[in-house]
């Protein structure tokens, strides 16, 4: 496919690497990149680091906009899509202008996740530019900040506002933090890390009230609190996807090759399920790397007719403090792990390596990506004759 009309909805990074990466492919057709925020397409995950220390805007950008003239990618911003009409290929828009495509590109990403909590509009999220502003205005002097959540944002946060000068305490519903992305391990390191830094950390504690100067936990605890950020994690936006009839299941449902069962419509990144190449399962990445591989596939796909399954190794990165978590692929629950050396563990699925996490070791985070991306990667048992030495390999 040279030529034709390919919409993407969504211009966040894996909406702009698809239009980028059509472009480098060689496509030569239309294509309109939509995203709902105003503004140039930019890079979400500094506004919970280097966005706060800084208020520079300017270098969230993830091109300017000459770059969508050069490539001849119309850019649609300050746009939202309120229906798709998959029998007239065609995409409509809130103010009802409808928008042909021979292919069409979901990738709406995700939402921050609002659980059940009274009052819960006294609290700030952290997920866009617009968010991430509204916090740095209200960060302009001393207070006390409760964080809802201790996952990779609630934590980035933390440790930002902490080195600020804020005082920080974190209620985190799970017993530990980060329990969805990382080892049991890990999180204990992340932890002592924390509490080292003057975070006081509330474990396995839901929130069941936010009020204007304090949140209540579920055991009585009250935490008082000049600011309240929401950092519980994120919900695909599948909703525009479910409503066109395409299957949604904790995103938006496709295959191996980045396509729903509409052969016009494919999805990517945060919004969309897709079988894990190494054990099947159906997995969501909430991954920059991640979506912008997808993406890459998906244009290869769409210009070249390759239909090669997407099978990059995922890799996630967490910036907390002078700690850089780097992870390479992506570990299960039930995943054992072997601690090597002070701060990097392994994780294995039966005698497969699914996962290595480390902790300021971008050279063992390196080799760990490369190794997992080769069909011959170390089982466990010629891992631990090596005792458990990755770059012996």
């Amino acid at each position: 496919m040279k030529h034709g009309r390919i919409v993407i909805v969504g211009a966040g990074q894996g909406g702009f690497q698809a239009a980028a990466s059509l472009r480098q492919e060689g496509f030569e057709g239309d294509i309109t990149l939509i995203g709902e925020e105003p503004g140039l397409p930019y890079q979400r995950p500094p506004l919970s680091k280097a966005y706060l220390k800084t208020g520079n805007a300017d270098q969230l950008a993830l091109r300017p906009a000459s770059f969508y003239d050069k490539k001849d990618i119309s850019l649609r911003t300050g746009l939202r899509i309120d229906r798709i009409d998959r029998e007239a290929h065609q995409v409509v828009t809130s103010d009802g202008e409808h928008l042909p495509y021979d292919h069409l590109i979901l990738a709406t990403g995700a939402r921050t996740r609002r659980p059940p909590i009274d009052g819960l509009g006294h609290a700030l999220d952290l997920r866009t530019l617009a968010d991430a502003e509204r916090l740095l205005g209200a960060l302009d002097r001393p207070c006390r900040v409760a964080v809802i959540g201790g996952g990779f944002i609630g934590l980035e946060f933390a440790a930002v506002a902490i080195g600020l000068g804020h005082v920080v305490e974190v209620a985190e519903a799970a017993p530990r933090v980060m329990a969805r992305a990382v080892s049991p391990e890990m999180s204990r390191l992340f932890q002592e890390m924390h509490a080292d830094i003057g975070a006081v950390l509330h474990l396995g504690r839901s929130v069941r009230l936010v009020e204007k100067d304090r949140i209540a936990l579920d055991d009585g605890t009250t935490i008082p609190a000049d600011l309240v950020v929401l950092a519980a994690g994120v919900q695909p936006n599948m909703e525009l996807a479910g409503e066109a009839g395409l299957a949604c299941d904790n995103g938006i449902v496709v295959d191996a090759q980045m396509s729903t069962a509409d052969p016009a419509i494919s999805a990517l990144g945060d919004c969309a399920v897709f079988p894990d190449p190494r054990t099947g399962r159906q997995v969501r990445l909430e991954s920059v790397q991640a979506a912008t591989d997808q993406a890459r596939a998906i244009a290869k796909r769409l210009v070249h007719g390759a239909d090669d399954p997407y099978s990059a190794v995922p890799w996630f990165w967490s910036d907390q403090g002078d700690w850089k978590l780097q992870i390479a692929g992506f570990g299960g629950p039930q995943d054992e792990s072997v601690r090597v050396g002070e701060n990097a563990i392994l994780r294995f699925d039966g005698e497969a390596l699914s996962a290595v996490e480390t902790v300021n070791n971008p050279k063992l985070h390196m080799k760990a990506r490369r190794l997992m991306a080769d069909r011959a990667c170390p089982t466990r048992q010629e891992l631990a004759a090596e005792g458990f030495d990755l770059l012996a390999f």
